[in-house]
């Protein structure tokens, strides 16, 4: 039986949870991730750990953060101005706000804070800094 390996497509179902089993995907109920191995389009632990996988197989396999969304980094956390914000904008705590950086890259922010003159921005992805539990089953390699 052939195993999932570099540059092979693969179909797989997974569910992803938290380390305190807080479950936030889950494609069981929908079509399964396909993906190539190797071209990096899924977060590394993921890919690596299909990898050796035949068709049927399940498993489960702990993410640390530098394989899943990385590590929190407190640098990416900014508080600005209120006035600095468009005035179209009724900030909110938990709104995710698109900005452009110095480069012109297009940066996705959260407002995880907000008073009476300021706002806080966070440009960590929201699963930065988490361990994630994955539940995997190899569904097809093609």
């Amino acid at each position: 039986m052939s195993q999932a390996k570099a540059g092979a497509n693969v179909k797989v179902h997974y569910t992803a949870s938290l380390k305190d089993g807080k479950m936030f995907y889950s494609s069981k109920e929908k079509e399964p991730a396909e993906f190539t191995i190797g071209e990096k389009k899924l977060i590394p632990g993921f890919e690596n750990a299909v990898i050796g996988m035949t068709v049927g197989e399940t498993k489960e396999v702990c993410i640390p953060p530098e394989d899943a969304f990385g590590n929190y980094n407190e640098n990416q956390v900014v508080t600005i101005e209120r006035s600095q914000l468009p005035s179209d904008i009724d900030p909110q705590v938990g709104v995710k706000l698109n900005t452009k950086t110095n480069d012109g890259k297009v940066s996705e922010v959260t407002i995880t804070d907000i008073t009476d003159k300021t706002v806080t921005l966070d440009a960590n992805h929201p699963l930065a800094g988490k361990e994630l539990i994955l539940e995997l089953e190899l569904v097809a390699i093609n």
